[in-house]
């Protein structure tokens, strides 16, 4: 249920209902526009005489909210979530681009491509140090030894960085290095993940499932808010199909969906998605022209011979042409590079 309070109600009214609330054992959240507050309640709304609530003063109206998610959702919180890494600020006005190797090889190589990605003006730099693969033959990751890399090419070019953790061991690596981090694909509905994530302190970077429902996706991302982390990110990557052309099936129309379901930033991935580099470029143009708030993609010095996801990776060249094409795509959607 929330609670929408009249305009320009003043901060007593609206302290008034949050303390009705929470006497009752639930949880409030608050979203206060310039004249209108919202008062979202999180718990068993039975507990409440819901009559009571109503004759107070400054309360417009009541409005249940159906939905399992409630912090995630869009009624809870109306105005778009801007959330900041370092002095990036990521949310409804600016395109950001996240770019580097699917995994961390060498700190010569992290490094090759962490200054090429800067200069084409990627703001944050992605790498993987702990790589969740189905074959258990192939390359894992350096771990903690990736980490490290990261934190370097983090300090030298400027660019924020995120790493996919898989473990508690591994978030508790992790935030001691990059500036955000990520939950693959595999780990949507590792809910103890999902906890130990919110209460980790950095931003959150949530892929969605291989087969995951935008509304089991929206309820992965209330596991970590509820936690006390507001700063999270959705990504769409592509879900399993039938389709054999491409990886997986990019959904393109999963951007407008969580952007009339919820107020989280929303990235796609076109990389995960297609699996070929011929195709990563335009489906990241689909995508910044559907309203997406930024783009993950996989960029590597020598594709040919990389570790992990050499198929899907970008050269520097093709980078930066889809670079210099996407400012002008962003500027359509009145957008700004990040």
């Amino acid at each position: 249920m929330i609670i929408v309070m009249k305009p320009h109600a003043p901060q007593e009214a609206v302290n008034q209902v949050t303390s009705l609330i929470k006497s009752h054992g639930l949880e409030t959240h608050l979203s206060q526009g310039h004249q209108v507050t919202i008062i979202g309640v999180v718990g068993d709304k039975n507990k409440l005489c819901c009559d009571n609530i109503q004759l107070l003063p400054y309360v417009d109206k009541l409005i249940p909210v159906t939905e399992s998610y409630k912090l995630s959702n869009k009624k809870f919180h109306p105005e778009p979530t801007r959330i900041r890494v370092k002095d990036l600020e990521i949310g409804p006005d600016t395109l950001t681009v996240m770019a580097g190797p699917c995994a961390v090889e060498s700190e010569e190589q992290l490094m090759t491509v962490a200054r090429a990605v800067k200069k084409a003006g990627a703001q944050i730099l992605r790498g993987g140090a702990y790589k969740p693969r189905t074959s258990p033959y192939s390359f894992q990751g350096l771990e903690e030894e990736g980490l490290k890399y990261m934190a370097q090419a983090g300090e030298e070019t400027g660019l924020a960085t995120i790493c996919e953790v898989i473990s508690a061991q591994s978030m508790e690596a992790a935030v001691k290095y990059v500036d955000m981090i990520q939950i693959g694909a595999r780990n949507m509905q590792n809910f103890q993940l999902l906890r130990e994530a919110g209460r980790a302190g950095l931003p959150v970077m949530l892929k969605r499932g291989l087969s995951a429902t935008i509304d089991e996706w929206l309820n992965a991302a209330e596991y970590i808010i509820s936690e006390g982390n507001p700063n999270v990110i959705l990504c769409e990557r592509g879900i399993r199909t039938y389709e054999t052309a491409t990886r997986n099936t990019l959904d393109i129309s999963a951007v407008p969906v969580i952007k009339s379901k919820s107020h989280l930033p929303i990235f796609v991935d076109p990389s995960h998605a297609s699996g070929v580099q011929a195709y990563v470029s335009p489906l990241a143009k689909a995508a910044v022209a559907c309203g997406a708030d930024g783009l993950m993609i996989e960029v590597h010095n020598d594709p040919e011979h990389a570790l992990s996801d050499g198929p899907q990776s970008l050269t520097f060249r093709i980078f930066d042409e889809l670079m210099q094409d996407l400012g002008k795509y962003a500027a359509l959607a009145e957008r700004k590079m990040a």
